[in-house]
C-alpha cells in the first residue's frame, strides 16, 4: 500500500510537468539577451517530470523497501523491562536537575535508544543499590513520571528522605554512574472507563503513581473518568508535579480537581492548612460511597497511609481503616499503593 500510495502521488505531478513542458516549449517568448533563450523553462519541466517519473519507478521497483519501512513504522517499540525472570537492569544516569530543596528529577538511558521501558498502568520499577559497608542491598519501588511511550529513557522524581538510603544514593549520584532496576512490578491494572470516577490521595513522592494515572486517562480521549486529587505537603515549594495538574485543571475543569494541604502555607494561602488532610475535607471533596463505580486511591509516607485507610500488610493490601472506612467506604473502593 505504501509503494502504490507514493506512486499514484507521483503520476497527477509527473502528467502536469509533461503539460507545463509542452505549453513552454511552443509558448512565443520575448527575444532575451545572448546566452539566453526560451527553452530553458521547457527543460526545467521536462528535468522536473522525469525526477518525479524517477520517483514513481523507485517505489514502484523498491516495494520490498517501502514495506519494511512501513512494518518498522508500526512496530511497537521494543520494551527495556519485561518482568519475570529478567532480572536487573544497569541503567546509566544522563541528567539530573533540582526540583526544590529535597527533590532531584532523575533521567536513566535505557540500554538501547528506540526502546519503551516496557511499563505499564499502573507499574513501578524496584531500584537496588548496595553500598561498601552494606550487608544486603537496599531495595525500594519508583514509579516513572516519564510517559510509558517515551523510548530511550525513563525519568524519575526522588525525594531526599533524612536516613532513607537508597534516596540518599540517587541524590548523591551524577551523570554517568549506573543503577539497577527491575520490573515492571504490576499495581492496579487500568483500562479506560474503568471507574466512573476515582479519588487519589497522596502525599511527597506518593503523587507518582497518582501521576502515572492521570497521563493514562487524560492522553486517552476514549476515557472519561473523573478524577480528584488531594495532596497533601509541608510548603507550597514541596508540591511536585503541580504545573501539570494545573494544566489538567484548566483544559478539563469539569473532569479534573485537586485540593492541597500545607503543614506550613504562605500567608495568601487559600488551600487547606494544618498539614493533615481531615475527615472533613475527604467527605466535602470525595465521590460518596454510596457510588458503586468509583475507586480511591492512597500513596504517601506510612504514617499518612495509615490515618487514610490503615497500613499495608508488606505486599498485600490489608485491612481497610481509617478515615476512609470511618467515611463509609468499602475495601473493594480503596486501593493502597
Amino acid at each position: 500500500m505504501f509503494a502504490r500510495s507514493a506512486f499514484r502521488a507521483a503520476q497527477p505531478l509527473k502528467m502536469q510537468a509533461r503539460q507545463h513542458a509542452r505549453r513552454y516549449a511552443t509558448e512565443t517568448t520575448p527575444s532575451t539577451p545572448s546566452g539566453g533563450g526560451g527553452g530553458s523553462n521547457a527543460w526545467l519541466y521536462l528535468a522536473g517530470a522525469g525526477a518525479l517519473g524517477g520517483a514513481g519507478y523507485w517505489y514502484m521497483s523498491d516495494t520490498g523497501s517501502a514495506q519494511k519501512v512501513a512494518e518498522a513504522v508500526s512496530a511497537p517499540a521494543k520494551p527495556a523491562f519485561t518482568g519475570g525472570d529478567q532480572g536487573f537492569i544497569s541503567l546509566k544516569l544522563s541528567d539530573v536537575e533540582v526540583v526544590n530543596h529535597n527533590t532531584k528529577k532523575l533521567r536513566f538511558e535505557l540500554p538501547e535508544g528506540d526502546q519503551v521501558s516496557g511499563l505499564h498502568v499502573a507499574s513501578a520499577l524496584l531500584t537496588k543499590y548496595k553500598g561498601p559497608e552494606d550487608e544486603k542491598p537496599t531495595l525500594r519501588p519508583y514509579t516513572p513520571i516519564s510517559d510509558e511511550d517515551t523510548k530511550g529513557y525513563l525519568e524519575l522524581l526522588v525525594k531526599k528522605y533524612p536516613n532513607g538510603p537508597m534516596s540518599t544514593h540517587m541524590h548523591d549520584m551524577a551523570p554517568g554512574q549506573r543503577l539497577d532496576f527491575k520490573g515492571p512490578l504490576p499495581k492496579y491494572p487500568w483500562s479506560e472507563n474503568k471507574h466512573d470516577h476515582i479519588a487519589l490521595i497522596a502525599g511527597g513522592t506518593g503523587v507518582t503513581p497518582m501521576y502515572q494515572l492521570c497521563r493514562a486517562i487524560f492522553n486517552n480521549p476514549n476515557d472519561k473518568t473523573k478524577v480528584t486529587l488531594v495532596f497533601g505537603n509541608v510548603t507550597e515549594q514541596d508540591i511536585l508535579l503541580k504545573e501539570k495538574f494545573e494544566d489538567l485543571e484548566n483544559t478539563y475543569p469539569q473532569r479534573f480537581r485537586a485540593f492541597y494541604v500545607l503543614d506550613k502555607p504562605p500567608k495568601d494561602w487559600t488551600g487547606g492548612k494544618g498539614g493533615y488532610i481531615t475527615k472533613d475535607l475527604l467527605k466535602t471533596v470525595l465521590p460518596e460511597p454510596k457510588n458503586e463505580n468509583i475507586k480511591l486511591f492512597v500513596c504517601g509516607p506510612p504514617g499518612m497511609v495509615k490515618a487514610i485507610c490503615g497500613p499495608k500488610n508488606k505486599m498485600q493490601q490489608g485491612e481497610l481503616a481509617g478515615l476512609l472506612k470511618d467515611l463509609g467506604y468499602t475495601s473493594e473502593q480503596v486501593y493502597k499503593f
